[in-house]
């Protein structure tokens, strides 16, 4: 049985959250939690709040055993963007994009 958990348009990179996301891919949870704790990323936030919704999510099922959950997958989706500008020299601008990711924690039975 498995349990899943998902944030969408979070107001971070995919590129960036991506990096963390890396770290805890196929860890237990309580490995996966002190990785995140000692990470100093802003994603690193982000994904340890949808960690915890995947654990509660996962305590909610009587067939699954919280114990022995480990992280099965973790993957980090493109949001839509945010489109800004920024005046640039002689009258023109320059485009900026604010990203936005879709965070995607699934939790399984060791």
């Amino acid at each position: 049985m498995e349990a899943r958990a998902v944030a969408r348009y979070l107001r971070v990179s995919p590129q960036k959250a991506r990096l963390v996301a890396d770290l805890i891919r196929g860890k237990s949870i309580s490995e996966a939690e002190k990785i995140l704790t000692f990470t100093r990323k802003y994603s690193a936030a982000l994904i340890m709040k949808v960690l915890k919704s995947a654990v509660a999510n996962a305590k909610q099922n009587p067939n699954i055993d919280a114990r022995v959950l480990y992280v099965k997958a973790i993957y980090v989706d493109q949001g839509p963007s945010l489109k800004r500008w920024r005046a640039r020299a002689q009258g023109r601008v320059a485009g900026i994009k604010k990203r936005m990711s879709h965070i995607t924690v699934i939790l399984d039975e060791a």
